[in-house]
């Protein structure tokens, strides 16, 4: 990686929010599955700098050839059909960053990824936000914010999950939340968190 690729990489970690937490959490050379992993940006990081072994899966073929173009093993498939070529425990971690509540069948997704992975790394965007609620009370109509920017009928997003939602949800299933990150415009949420939060982070791993 030259050193402007290695700059402009830096910048779109930058931009994230989401991928700094994901990048703190994953460990020094571990295993690593990125589901929706895009154009590889979040891989290529890891890669170069916690020497990762780093896999993809990317539905859309111009992305995959991107990511393949930075170094990255990326192959093209539908999260939603499962991640039935790869083994029990074969990663040490699977990350599925802003994409959850795009899945037709996101609790498939997610039992997928604690099979295939000793521990799930999910983001996602808090539709719990206040922005959310004021603009959908005041509007009276599907909220278009900062954060869901998108007219009903042109939205990628098929499950408006809120971040209380995904913690019900863990404790449900008899997932163990082992980090719960939330992230808000000056940084890390401590308190109201379902009010507060724009985008969550959560480690977790079966019970």
């Amino acid at each position: 990686m030259t050193k402007s690729e290695g700059a402009a990489l830096r910048t779109s970690l930058m931009e994230r929010k989401d991928y700094l937490m994901i990048a703190e959490i994953v460990t020094q050379g571990a295993r690593v599955l990125d589901l929706g992993c895009g154009e590889g940006e979040l891989l290529a990081w890891l890669r170069e700098n916690k020497r990762v072994d780093a896999r993809g899966v990317e539905i859309s073929g111009e992305k995959v050839q991107k990511a393949i173009a930075r170094g990255v093993s990326v192959f093209q498939g539908d999260i939603d059909q499962g991640l039935k070529d790869y083994p029990d425990n074969a990663f040490d971690f699977v990350i599925l960053s802003q994409t959850l509540q795009e899945m037709r069948f996101p609790l498939g997704v997610l039992t997928e990824m604690l099979r295939a992975g000793k521990r799930a790394i999910v983001s996602f965007p808090n539709f719990g936000h206040y922005t959310v609620r004021f603009s959908h009370l005041i509007s009276g109509r599907a909220p278009r914010t900062e954060l869901f920017p998108f007219d009903w009928y042109d939205s990628p997003n098929l499950h408006f999950l809120t971040v209380e939602d995904f913690v019900a949800l863990c404790r449900k299933q008899s997932w163990t939340i082992e980090r719960q990150v939330c992230l808000g415009r000056a940084g890390e949420v401590r308190f109201c968190r379902n009010l507060l939060t724009e985008v969550a982070v959560f480690s977790i791993c079966r019970g």
